[in-house]
């Protein structure tokens, strides 16, 4: 039997998610296809060709459902774009000839993008990637398309500054800095606290953001809300209280807790929050993180049967076979969109197998 390709088996899984969230198969699919490049074609056997840190197995997708308040559940894709010599300038190089090759069929706005582009390069870059992509498939509408810049692409040590000058360019500095004060614990910017992604809609809409994201390595509960409370609105308590029920720790050792401030002109504060568990590491399997999704889905009034329908449409290997398929949840709080999104990842070069974290009594 013919091995799957990578297409095959992503195009597949892309499928069946669009069926979930009723929407037509064929532009994600398009889309997906544009990612992956000539690498599309090769078969799941041969090992990836790029190291890609969207996904643990280096697949460069990464599929999530976004479940909001006001509407019904949402697909997203992560993605990095894969140039047919891969590394980091050339991924980042594919991404704007990706992004200009839909540009007028998506009305994409580049005008900020275009603004601090050259602040995100680096001779030398640092890091597993420069750039990153998403896309936000709604039905009915045409997809959303946003992107992540590395702030740390020049070195951890520039970060902040790369940072304050992108935002002192789109008018959003003072709001940066009221960030910064509030959400850092003290004496740990670009330590325990680092900038890791620097987020832009591309649509010139009323709701359009730019977003960035602290990783809050080593952190505590209480660390997480104090984090929060740099948003007007939002409930530290129920930021930590959220982390708790997610990754059961007193502190999260593993993989970063990770916080994201969404900023919009003429707001001297960030006006949005979210907090991205990522559960894989903080559980024995899947069964145990799908066991800690539930009453938090049940929390917020958001119905299981599409997260069981995308868990389906993903894999058919029972959940306690592996670790990692539930990758990330996240709480969103504020504007646009509040709600919580499951990532799932497509396990399609490899399944990691599940650990123990603790020892029985």
């Amino acid at each position: 039997m013919q091995d799957l390709s990578v297409m095959d088996r992503l195009g597949n899984q892309l499928e069946g998610l669009c069926r979930v969230v009723g929407i037509d198969p064929a532009t994600p699919l398009e889309l997906l296809s544009g990612i992956l490049g000539e690498h599309g074609a090769r078969p799941l056997s041969a090992p990836p060709v790029w190291a890609s840190g969207v996904a643990d197995d280096h697949t460069p997708i990464e599929f999530s459902l976004a479940y909001n308040k006001t509407e019904p559940p949402a697909l997203r894709i992560l993605a990095e774009v894969l140039a047919p010599v891969s590394g980091v300038s050339e991924n980042m190089a594919a991404t704007f000839e990706f992004l200009q090759r839909y540009a007028d069929r998506f009305s994409l706005s580049t005008h900020r993008l275009d603004m601090v582009r050259d602040l995100f390069t680096s001779d030398d870059p640092q890091g597993d990637f420069g750039l990153w992509i998403s896309l936000v498939f709604r039905a009915g509408l045409q997809p959303e398309f946003k992107v992540y810049f590395n702030p740390e692409l020049a070195g951890v040590e520039h970060a902040a500054e790369i940072v304050a000058v992108a935002l002192r360019r789109l008018g959003l500095d003072s709001a940066y800095a009221s960030m910064l004060g509030r959400a850092v614990r003290p004496g740990e910017l670009g330590r325990r606290d680092r900038l890791t992604f620097f987020a832009l809609d591309l649509h010139d809409g009323p709701q359009a953001r730019v977003k960035l994201y602290l990783s809050h390595h080593d952190a505590r509960p209480e660390d997480v809300a104090r984090a929060a409370a740099a948003v007007d609105g939002v409930d530290p308590a129920e930021v930590a209280d959220f982390c708790v029920t997610s990754g059961d720790a007193a502190q999260f050792d593993g993989r970063p807790l990770v916080g994201s401030y969404t900023f919009v002109e003429g707001a001297a504060r960030p006006v949005g929050y979210s907090i991205y568990m990522p559960i894989r590491d903080y559980v024995d399997d899947d069964q145990q993180a799908y066991g800690r999704l539930l009453p938090l889905l049940g929390r917020y009034g958001f119905d299981p049967a599409f997260l069981n329908r995308a868990i389906s449409a993903v894999t058919d290997r029972p959940l306690d076979n592996g670790v990692g398929l539930l990758a990330h949840v996240s709480l969103r709080l504020g504007p646009p969109r509040p709600g919580m999104t499951v990532y799932l990842s497509s396990e399609a070069y490899q399944v990691t197998p599940p650990r123990p974290l603790s020892v029985p009594a």
